[in-house]
């Protein structure tokens, strides 16, 4: 089907936006870009028709043919988005079309490109993995024999994404000897090696699709994955030969909303996709507002909470702003303040012409989408579209290229002749070049606003599928699964521990006494180095005959040894068979590694097992505190009491309160509170500060740590996995804050809890940005003048020592 017929099919009515089908189909013959949107519409045809969630995003979403081809889910007339951010004939570039998939199932797709357009005319683009702090001392230390434990030390206090080497001050503090020479040599190559180029890599779903041989004109290798190859080109090569790219992404929230939905069909009798979920629904709405949002797509984060309570989303817009307003441009282009005092009334909304209003008031007249900065151009300054295009494109790299100058002076003046003051069009150009570096396309939080939605509501009314959703597609999202069970707890689920005789691999749901609500039961995925074929060995020899015993399970799944082990470990057996740990683990310890075959055969002629005979015997009972290590161990979460609650006596007596009591403190209250280190973030917009959340058996914490005092406690805030803070509250409405200003290092008590000398086996969510760092590097963070295909090093002292690298400009 083409563009036209799938409008003639939406719209029979002869809406204007067909007109607007027909205008867009007229650019699109003109640029030659046809083939480029049906190959996108057949791959996305191709993932619905096997039941696997997609949406397109970013600035596709700003196309009415996108639209109705079914690639987006964003109709552009009714949100009035522009289309000129997705193309341009003065651009003289194909269009770029971002698709999510569900993560799990990405591959499928991947491979049906590969099927259908053949691996001579597919592959993945590259990207050029090059060299950071971190990294490059690991790699310059192991090449100059450094152990491994000093090279551990020393990575240690740097950040994941930062470009900072370390001090002499730190390495003091490491009782090391900055003048070593050694040592001394190790820093200074690690810094000169920052930057280079280390190793190619695959891009994260960049296609290249051509139509003659693609390895006629660059060569095509085998990826480490398999099944997989790239193309020895990154995305910036691609651009500059125009090549037909299409990004086909993984999205972990598509994951879980697809096993959400298909929960509720399965337990709930009640049938739902992305676009039938109720839509302005206020109970949803209330919960964004306080911001019980822990889990949900965008809007989990700790800058996103923060803010939910003082925007008080109430529609789908507010959301789209809500995803928007959150992010390094507005915040750079001080923006978020004057839309806020706005939105509440506590300032003027002003103006000066009515074509302003209509372009900027839907965000009370501050500009914060990048289509709203190209909008201001073309109505107030008299810009074509494709001019507005290139002003955009020239804000995202002013700070390399300085290529925005010309246009300050067309913006200015254009303004200038249309009646606006002098005064007001500089303050205008200044407001959209802070934030154009850094600015989001309105299509993009559109898209993202979407899926927030979509999982916010699930969350508010139906937990209990929520829970097991976002654990079974993990590895994603903002939290570890400790957290996410935490939360379920509280909002009333009932979560049961891993079962032998009842867990599949995937967490399920259960039923429970109340017919709307279930309990989720934990899956075997749970038991941390369970292979995924052994757990399904034991779900399908149990079928619908529990096993008895050890032994049973033992002989009729006929799994290692070494597995079941695991799974006594996880105390998975206690709600089977009443053994608890320790009494498992000596259970398996009398079975034989394998069964010898006359007395297998025997036993299977006679309809019996062999049973080993075991002696009675009386084990210890580990103790409360280290039951709960050994459930952070391997299970990575426990369903007794919280680590810190064993504490609670000692903090008591050292006046430590809980992160209930501190967040409900007045105002410029001093206090210290304690707890686990959940989340570590270092935003490039936050000027060095960084912020911290804590939590304990009453709840969280959020810390605000400023440069000098993170300086002083370096070693303890990137290595504790526990500690205490002294601080004082920063409460504004809602929204309450901890600035410390003191920090103690607790490892050792929380080491305490189980009675032994060991860390504490805390696990860290992916948003924790010291252990995963952020999802991509912050551009920020990139060296001055640095782009993909450039070599950035420092400074390569060719006087001492020359190296020899690979020049990908």
């Amino acid at each position: 089907m083409g563009a036209h017929d799938a409008a003639l099919v939406l719209w029979l009515d002869a809406d204007p936006q067909t007109f607007c089908v027909e205008e867009r189909c007229a650019s699109f013959r003109f640029c030659r870009y046809a083939p480029y949107f049906l190959t996108v519409h057949s791959i996305v045809r191709f993932a619905r028709s096997q039941g696997i969630l997609c949406q397109g995003r970013g600035s596709a979403a700003n196309s009415a043919v996108c639209f109705v081809l079914g690639i987006t889910s964003i109709d552009p007339g009714r949100n009035d988005l522009l289309f000129e951010r997705f193309v341009s004939e003065e651009r003289h570039e194909p269009p770029d079309i971002d698709v999510d998939f569900e993560h799990e199932r990405r591959e499928e797709v991947i491979q049906w490109i590969y099927r259908t357009y053949g691996r001579d005319r597919a592959a993945l683009t590259a990207t050029v993995i090059r060299y950071r702090a971190k990294g490059a001392l690991r790699d310059v230390g192991k090449a100059m024999g450094l152990p491994e434990d000093l090279i551990t030390a020393l990575s240690a206090l740097i950040w994941a994404w930062s470009e900072d080497g370390v001090t002499d001050a730190q390495l003091r503090e490491l009782n090391l000897n900055p003048a070593d020479r050694r040592l001394r040599l190790v820093l200074d190559l690690a810094a000169q090696l920052m930057g280079a180029p280390r190793h190619l890599s695959q891009h994260p779903g960049g296609f290249v699709l051509t139509q003659d041989r693609l390895d006629d004109l660059v060569p095509i290798e085998p990826a480490a994955m398999a099944d997989r190859q790239i193309i020895e080109w990154d995305k910036n090569d691609i651009d500059a030969l125009k090549f037909m790219k299409v990004d086909i992404l993984a999205l972990g929230m598509l994951t879980c909303m697809a096993k959400g939905l298909a929960l509720i069909a399965e337990h709930k009798d009640a049938s739902y996709d992305l676009a039938t979920i109720p839509a302005e629904d206020p109970r949803t709405y209330a919960m964004i507002r306080r911001a019980d949002t822990l889990g949900t797509f965008q809007i989990e984060s700790r800058a996103q909470m923060a803010m939910l309570p003082r925007l008080k989303p109430r529609t789908y817009y507010d959301l789209v702003v809500q995803v928007a307003i959150v992010r390094p441009g507005p915040i750079q282009g001080d923006m978020v303040h004057p839309y806020l005092r706005r939105r509440a009334g506590l300032e003027v909304v002003d103006y000066p012409k009515p074509e302003l209003e209509a372009v900027l008031g839907k965000t009370l007249g501050v500009p914060l989408f990048q289509e709203q900065a190209m909008r201001v151009a073309i109505e107030c300054a008299g810009f074509t579209p494709g001019e507005a295009d290139m002003l955009r494109k020239s804000m995202a790299t002013f700070k390399f290229t300085g290529g925005v100058s010309a246009f300050r002076d067309k913006l200015i003046e254009g303004m200038v002749a249309r009646g606006y003051e002098h005064e007001f069009a500089e303050r205008t150009f200044k407001q959209l070049e802070g934030f154009g570096s850094y600015g989001f396309p309105e299509s993009h939080a559109a898209s993202f606003a979407l899926i927030a939605y979509a999982s916010s509501w699930l969350k508010c009314w139906h937990p209990d599928a929520f829970c097991p959703a976002l654990l079974n597609s993990q590895p994603m999202g903002f939290y570890a699964p400790a957290q996410i069970v935490h939360d379920a707890l509280d909002h009333g689920v009932e979560v049961r521990p891993v079962c032998v005789n009842a867990s599949r691999w995937d967490c399920t749901l259960e039923p429970t006494g109340d017919e709307t609500r279930f309990a989720v039961r934990l899956g075997l995925r749970m038991v941390k180095g369970l292979a995924n074929a052994h757990a399904a060995a034991i779900v399908t020899a149990r079928a619908d005959t529990p096993f008895a015993s050890v032994e049973d399970l033992w002989q009729r799944a006929e799994v290692p040894v070494a597995s079941l082990t695991r799974i006594a470990e996880a105390d998975g057996f206690h709600p089977a068979f009443g053994l608890a740990r320790r009494e498992a683990t000596w259970a398996i310890k009398g079975l034989p590694e394998t069964e010898l075959p006359l007395f297998a055969a025997a036993a299977r002629r006679d309809g019996r097992g062999h049973e080993t005979i075991e002696p009675a015997i009386a084990l210890r009972r580990m103790a409360a505190g280290r039951e709960v290590v050994e459930d952070y161990s391997h299970v990575g979460l426990s369903l007794r009491r919280h680590p810190v609650a064993f504490l609670r006596e000692d903090f008591s007596r050292r006046r430590i309160v809980s992160c209930a009591e501190a967040m409900s403190l007045r105002d410029r209250r001093w206090y210290e509170v304690a707890g686990l280190v959940l989340v570590r973030q270092r935003p490039g917009s936050a000027k060095g500060v960084m912020f911290i959340t804590l939590e304990d058996e009453t709840g969280i914490a959020n810390l605000v740590v400023w440069p000098k005092v993170f300086e002083a406690h370096r070693r303890i805030i990137l290595g504790a996995g526990m500690i205490a803070v002294r601080g004082r509250v920063q409460r504004e409405g809602e929204v309450v804050h901890h600035v410390a200003h003191t920090i103690t290092d607790l490892s050792a008590a929380l080491s305490s809890v189980g009675e032994r000398n060991a860390a504490f086996p805390l696990p860290h969510g992916r948003g924790d940005e010291f252990h995963h760092g952020s999802p991509t590097p912050d551009p920020r963070d990139t060296p001055k003048g640095l782009r993909t295909r450039d070599m950035y090093v420092r400074d390569l002292h060719l006087d001492t020592i020359k190296v020899k690298t690979r020049d990908f400009r």
